[in-house]
This record gives C-alpha cells, sequence and structure tokens, in this order.
C-alpha cells in the first residue's frame, strides 16, 4: 500500500498542470499526480519531473492513497463535464473533510453547484505556461473553511508584488474564484483587442514596419501603458521568420476564442451592466473568423474615397497612445462594475483592492496600471465607479481629445475601432446627466403601454398615456409602485 506523504495531488499534466506541479515542487511541496491517459504520469515522471520528489500514480485509487490528510486534490481539465466526471470517479475515495480544488476555466455556476454539493473549492489560475511554472495568479473561492488548508501552498507558489505579498488571496465564497477569474480573462480579451486596435491604425494610418512598431511599443511600455501585454507584443513585432521578414505579418487573420468573454459578456447582460468593451472584443474575434466574406467584401464594399493624410507622425501616435490608454480605464471601470453587480446579486463581499493586488503579478493583464485601482479602493473602499477616483477621472479628462482625434483618424481612413470607439461611447453616456432614453420610454409606452417615470414627479410613480387620444390633449394614468 503506497504512503500517504504528499501534501497535495493534481490531476491534469497538460502544460499548466505539469508546470504547477513542478512550482509546488520548488517550494518544498510533495506532489502527488495523476492523468486519465497513465502514459503521460510515466513520461512527465520520467522527463519535466526526473530528480523531483513528484509521485505519479496509474490510478484514482492509488493517486488517492499517496495523499496526507485531510486530501488535498486540485484538479487542472478541462471545464464542462470532464470536471464531473474526474470528481464523480474520485469520490468513492475520498472522505468527509477532504478538499477537491477545480483550477481550470469553469464557468462560475458550475462552481456554486459543486460547492452545495461537495464543499469544494473554485479557484481561478491565471498567467499561462510561464506563471504557471514560475508564479501565477490564484483567486480561489468555494467553501472557506478549505482555504486555510491551501492557503500555505498557493500563497507560496504565487507570483509576489514588489514587497513580497502574494498575489493570491481569499475571493470569495461558492463560485467567487471563478467569477473574478471569469472577468478577469474578460478583460483580458478587452486589452487585447485595444492593443490590436492601436496596432492596426498605426500600421494603416502611418504605414509602419514591424521594426518601427517595436520601437514604439517598446516606448510605450517605459510608461502609463507598462504591462506584459504590451511588452510581449514589442517581442511579437521583432520576432522574424526564416526569410527574415515579420512572423507577425505571416500569421492569418482569424482569432480563437475559449467562452470565457463570452460568458463574461452574458454575465452582464444577465446583470445588466453595460459592458460594452469587453463585448465588442467578443465580436470582433468573431467577425475576425468570417474570412472568406470578408475577402469577398473588400472587394465590393469600399472605404473612403480619399484617405485623409497624416500630418505630424509624433502627435498621430501620442494621441493613439493615449486612446488606448483612456479605453484601457473605461474597460477596468465596466469590469470592477459587474464584480460589484455579481458580489451584489450572490452575496458575496468582493475585496476589490485586493483583486487588482491579485492581478499585479503572475497574470495576463498584469500591469503598472492596476495599483492605480487599489490605491482608488484604498482611499474610497466605498466607491462607486473607478471613474470617479480623482486619478482616473484625471487622466480621462487631460487625454479626451486625443482620444476623439484617434477616433477621428480611424473613421477618416476606414480602420474598425470597435473597442475603442465604444469606449468612448461609453465615457460620453455615463458624464451625460440626461440621455435621450426619455424618447425610448414614450415609444415602449406607445407601442406597449410599458409605462414611464416623470421629472416633475417623485421617482417610483408611474405614468402611461394614452397616445392616440383625441383633443389634442394628453391623457395620462397614474401607477404607483
Amino acid at each position: 500500500m503506497p504512503e500517504a506523504s504528499c501534501d497535495i495531488g493534481l490531476i491534469g499534466l497538460a502544460v499548466m498542470g505539469q508546470n504547477l506541479v513542478l512550482n509546488m515542487n520548488d517550494h518544498g511541496f510533495k506532489v502527488a499526480v495523476f492523468n486519465r491517459t497513465v502514459s503521460k504520469v510515466d513520461d512527465f515522471i520520467a522527463n519535466e519531473a526526473k530528480g523531483t520528489q513528484v509521485v505519479g500514480a496509474h490510478t484514482v485509487e492509488e493517486f488517492t492513497r499517496l495523499l496526507k490528510s485531510p486530501r488535498r486534490v486540485m484538479l487542472m481539465v478541462k471545464a464542462g463535464d470532464s470536471v464531473d466526471k474526474v470528481i464523480e470517479e474520485l469520490l468513492p475515495y475520498l472522505e468527509k473533510g477532504d478538499i477537491v480544488i477545480d483550477g481550470g476555466n469553469s464557468l462560475f455556476t458550475d462552481s456554486n453547484r459543486r460547492t452545495k454539493d461537495l464543499a469544494a473549492m473554485g479557484t481561478g489560475v491565471s498567467g499561462g505556461e510561464e506563471g504557471a511554472r514560475n508564479g501565477p495568479s490564484i483567486m480561489p473561492g468555494g467553501n472557506p473553511a478549505a482555504w486555510p488548508f491551501v492557503k500555505p501552498i498557493f500563497q507560496a507558489i504565487a507570483a509576489k508584488v514588489e514587497d513580497g505579498t502574494p498575489c493570491c488571496d481569499w475571493v470569495g465564497e461558492d463560485g467567487a474564484g471563478h467569477y473574478v477569474k471569469m472577468v478577469h480573462n474578460g478583460i483580458e480579451y478587452g486589452d487585447m483587442q485595444l492593443i490590436c486596435e492601436a496596432y492596426d491604425l498605426l500600421q494603416r494610418g502611418l504605414g509602419l514596419s514591424a521594426d518601427e512598431l517595436h520601437d514604439i511599443f517598446g516606448e510605450w511600455n517605459k510608461g502609463e501603458l507598462d504591462s506584459y501585454l504590451i511588452d510581449i507584443t514589442t517581442q511579437i513585432f521583432a520576432k522574424k521568420d526564416e526569410d527574415g521578414q515579420p512572423i507577425v505579418n505571416k500569421i492569418l487573420d482569424t482569432s480563437g476564442q475559449k467562452g470565457t468573454g463570452k460568458w463574461t459578456g452574458i454575465s452582464a447582460l444577465d446583470l445588466g451592466q453595460p459592458l460594452t468593451l469587453i463585448g465588442e472584443s467578443v465580436f470582433a474575434r468573431c467577425l475576425s473568423s468570417f474570412k472568406d466574406e470578408r475577402v469577398t467584401a473588400s472587394k465590393i464594399l469600399h472605404g473612403p474615397a480619399t484617405k485623409a493624410a497624416v500630418g505630424d507622425r509624433a502627435a498621430f501616435v501620442e494621441d493613439v497612445r493615449r486612446a488606448l490608454y483612456c479605453s484601457k480605464i473605461i474597460s477596468y471601470a465596466q469590469g470592477y462594475m459587474l464584480l460589484m453587480a455579481a458580489a451584489k446579486e450572490n452575496g458575496w463581499k468582493l475585496n476589490l483592492g485586493g483583486i487588482a493586488l491579485m492581478w499585479r503579478g503572475g497574470c495576463i493583464i498584469r500591469s503598472r496600471f492596476l495599483g492605480k485601482i487599489k490605491d482608488a479602493f484604498d482611499k474610497n473602499p466605498a466607491l462607486q465607479n473607478l471613474l470617479l477616483d480623482d486619478f482616473f477621472s484625471g487622466a480621462l479628462n487631460q487625454y479626451q481629445a486625443s482620444w476623439r482625434k484617434a477616433i477621428v483618424h480611424a473613421i477618416e481612413l476606414g480602420v474598425p475601432t470597435p473597442a475603442i470607439s465604444t469606449a468612448l461611447a461609453f465615457f460620453d453616456g455615463i458624464r451625460t446627466e440626461r440621455l435621450p432614453a426619455n424618447l425610448l420610454q414614450a415609444q415602449r409606452d406607445f407601442f406597449g403601454a410599458h409605462t414611464y417615470e416623470r421629472v416633475d414627479q417623485p421617482r417610483g410613480q408611474f405614468f402611461h398615456t394614452n397616445w392616440t387620444g383625441h383633443g389634442g390633449r394628453v391623457s395620462s394614468t397614474t401607477y404607483n409602485v
């Protein structure tokens, strides 16, 4: 019978799983591993984990017998039915008090269900292959009683910020961990789309080469836009193919997605939150997949008859940089609006500043910018919207002229900027005291008797007008709610 000597077990030896295991081993934790394709276990032990104290198992029963009590089992398998199937296989060999941790990109509602059924944990892990190996951002949620038993491991392997604080802390009950990871991924969609639009506008507006773009993005990464995604974009522009040509220019312009951005958008619609930028970023990926249709349409549908010449190159580049920065602020503000709404809906006590700290290192959206979000919530824990913080409102007010110029340039050049443009539309909408929804409400009342409120009456009183009544007078009915 195998000895129960392992601190934690991990099931699922794809790249992320393997690197998390090696990270745990580096920090002194003994890890048991299992994979449904058992040959992967033997290959991993013989190669990547050679010389470590990682222990491989060939059956679920053997795997669970290797684990100290309470057993801590982390699943790194494909989200959905696969998670449930692995849990079903595990259950006969687990005891009360054992802990199952879903570390994949599961939908938060699945984590809600599993937490209630199993007292399990749903944990978001971000950072990709590099983060998993050297320090990811970890967002744990689920059963709070389980957290003390996994906290030492997770905080040891997580990325650390400048003062050594780990990018991992308790997020909240039920599916809160996976929800925060989902919003992280939605913001990641937005960040990537914004960067792509800035690239497209610079490339087509100024005719810049990949080498010139490398230099510009490298400069941007030294300032306000300092981030992992700007850094890797800089490196991408520098990479050459065997013939000396930039690889980026040879990559087909159709993008993939795994669903977390879509889930974020669906949740925003369910909660009535205007997550416009992330929504546009998901739709932009969808549009990119219509390659054949786009090729056909490019021969039939024409853009501007004459493209406006760009005058001052340096000013154009700076306008695009500022537009990117302002749009990024809007994206995060919308993401935080969604987090606040979800917390209220689900009864979660989310540490909003702490979430920004967890995203400061290890994850895909890590950036200097996130420190400002933590500062905002440190100053005002009851902050209703990031845009009301002095730092962010000051940046938007200072840069909005450049933001508008960049979008005008895009319109004149015929370059699509759906994310940058919708960000400005949101900014203009949220700063507008009176929107045209009064007319919209009149239309709804006209065709469907949906009622409306009046500016000259207390809120909560609803009225209906007989719009087709005779005599030139408006007849209204009042409804008190």
